[in-house]
């Protein structure tokens, strides 16, 4: 037989308001715009680990001292033998350095991005007045500034150093334009594959392998076959190669059109008309790049 309990009915009104120190906003609303600089100067300086902890910067800073150091070299060389030239160009540096440079780009570009996917915080992103075009482009200017920045450098300490040797200040004027234009294409094309591959996982360490092994193997490949084609006397087939690497399309886009000195086997560099389909190779893939961010971040944010 159930046995009914008492309900018990509390005496008095319970009600109790709490004031919990929530206020309305009065300041100014900013809107879209500030938010995609603010993204963009938060994610530029997270790329050199500025604003994070100590460890997050020791890697990016290691990089851009390795990047420098050997530029101060050839620069303390040249002054102090009085040289009539550099002994690099400032196109071929970045070429020289790529290791260098891919092995940046494939830290930074999963510090960018993978950390949102992982921790879900694209969609508060977006709960905000920035939109999915906002995000995507703040993201990718941020990696390729400061891939700028990191190739554009040891440039800035050479045509110094070229200046201070009393080298010809026209040639060097000139070539140092010329490298700037090589390193800035360079930048937009690393970052934007580089936030492409990083995009794909929420794991930074599978984003770091994925993105070493596309920049490493394609080149290693490339340059085998571009190797193996000179040696059978097939050299009209090594431009054509030089297609399938984002290191060898720098080099061959410059040494078509930015007076640069090929490091393809033989020195065999495109054609003027060769040239061209390198340049809409690399400007294909940059704005490929963008479109699948786009696409991808779409997808993201629902």
């Amino acid at each position: 037989m159930a046995v009914e309990h008492p309900v018990t009915v509390p005496s008095g009104d319970q009600t109790r308001i709490h004031n919990i120190g929530y206020r309305t906003y009065d300041g100014p609303r900013l809107g879209r715009s500030y938010a995609t600089r603010s993204l963009y100067s938060q994610s530029l300086r997270g790329a050199y680990g500025l604003g994070r902890s100590v460890k997050s910067k020791v890697l990016p800073m290691l990089l851009f001292v390795v990047m420098c150091v050997p530029a101060a070299i050839m620069v303390a060389v040249a002054v102090a033998t009085k040289a009539h030239d550099l002994p690099v160009d400032y196109t071929r540096y970045a070429i020289i350095m790529q290791a260098v440079i891919s092995l940046y780009v494939a830290s930074q570009a999963p510090q960018s991005v993978s950390r949102d996917l992982r921790f879900k915080t694209v969609p508060l992103y977006f709960s905000r007045p920035i939109e999915t075009a906002d995000y995507v482009r703040a993201k990718y200017a941020a990696l390729a500034s400061a891939m700028f920045i990191l190739t554009a450098a040891p440039l800035i300490v050479l045509y110094v150093g070229a200046l201070l040797a009393k080298l010809d200040f026209a040639d060097q004027t000139k070539g140092f334009g010329q490298g700037l234009v090589s390193v800035a294409l360079l930048s937009l094309l690393f970052a934007g594959i580089g936030l492409v591959i990083a995009s794909v996982t929420p794991r930074r360490g599978f984003g770091i392998a994925a993105v070493i092994a596309v920049m490493t193997i394609s080149y290693g490949a490339v340059s085998t076959l571009q190797a193996i084609a000179d040696a059978q006397g097939s050299s009209s087939a090594v431009p054509w190669i030089g297609l399938f690497s984002p290191v060898t399309l720098i080099d061959g886009l410059q040494s078509a059109f930015l007076g640069a000195n090929s490091a393809f086997p033989g020195a065999v560099g495109p054609s003027n008309g060769e040239g061209v389909v390198y340049v809409l190779a690399v400007l294909g893939l940059i704005a490929a790049s963008y479109g699948l961010l786009m696409r991808r971040y779409k997808k993201v944010g629902l």
